[in-house]
């Protein structure tokens, strides 16, 4: 005989609320935002890495002493390049003219230099040539073009010697005067390349020109001598080239175009002319010389200043 038993259901809850699913009470609670992580967040443009060491993960003793060996390698290249400019700074530092010093001249004197003018000379050309205040850029030869161009009695200015790291030392060589000539109260030379100035430092020369001409010197005198003096420069120095001295050099009265001169030992006066070469001259006057003597003839002068043809009387 089969028995049945009884048993209650439990109730069903009357809040409906609670018999809702699940899905349907996401509405009813908040949502806590987890902390932001700046290190975690994504930002536009960023590569995206999914691999991050930990800045506590082990290096290799291998990786160390690579990383070691780097950073040595480029702090030996900085210091290599900081040494290497320091040297070529000192380099140039030593090279350097910053004061100059006219030391004196590479003769002998009969008067000290005055070296004011001369240095402000050398300044003037360094400031033109900043370049060239390096001493290994100096152009010897232009220097003493642009100081003798200022300053005629000077020939050549030659850098010499140092004192200090600034400090450059320049020697001089003065003109040697061979004649002279006194117009208008000022006396002026010419040495054996016929260069005109008027500061001589030597001796005075023997061979003085002299003015027999009566020009008045208001009538140009001045530029007229300039070229009289370089012409008598060249005939006195090809003249000692032949072993003759010339002695005295006369202007004949009423031409400044003409020239005189006197040669020692010599009985003839030679008559030239500024308007010829003054090496040809001096060539006809040798000739003319050697000729007569060579005949045993007496002359009172030779007249050389018709070109391949000598005069003499």
């Amino acid at each position: 005989m089969i028995q049945f038993s009884s048993f209650k259901l439990p109730k069903k809850s009357s809040n409906r609320k609670n018999d809702a699913p699940r899905r349907r009470q996401s509405s009813d609670f908040t949502r806590t935002p987890a902390p932001l992580d700046m290190g975690n967040q994504f930002r536009r443009g960023q590569t995206l890495s999914g691999v991050k060491r930990a800045d506590s993960e082990p290096v290799s003793e291998r990786t160390r002493m690579h990383h070691l060996a780097q950073r040595r390698r480029n702090v030996g290249a900085v210091f290599t390049l900081v040494l290497g400019i320091i040297i070529v700074l000192g380099a140039l530092l030593s090279q350097f003219t910053g004061d100059v010093v006219v030391a004196g001249s590479s003769q002998a004197l009969t008067r000290a230099i005055a070296p004011t003018s001369y240095e402000k000379a050398i300044n003037d050309y360094l400031a033109i040539h900043p370049v060239e205040r390096l001493r290994f850029a100096l152009n010897e030869s232009a220097l003493s073009e642009y100081v003798a161009g200022i300053l005629p009695e000077v020939s050549q200015v030659k850098l010499t010697s140092t004192d200090s790291i600034v400090q450059s030392n320049f020697t001089l060589t003065l003109r040697n005067p061979i004649a002279g000539w006194q117009i208008n109260g000022n006396q002026y030379y010419v040495d054996e390349k016929g260069v005109v100035f008027q500061k001589n430092y030597y001796e005075t020369p023997t061979v003085q020109i002299v003015d027999q001409s009566g020009v008045s010197p208001q009538q140009g005198t001045i530029v007229a001598s300039a070229r009289l003096l370089s012409f008598v420069g060249r005939v006195v120095a090809l003249a000692g080239q032949g072993s003759y001295t010339v002695t005295q050099a006369i202007l004949p009265s009423g031409t400044t175009r003409q020239l005189d001169i006197q040669l020692k030992d010599v009985q003839p006066r030679v008559k030239l002319s500024i308007d010829r070469g003054a090496g040809e001259q001096v060539e006809d006057m040798i000739r003319s010389l050697t000729y007569l003597k060579s005949k045993g003839m007496g002359a009172q002068y030779i007249d050389v200043r018709v070109s391949g043809r000598a005069v003499y009387l």
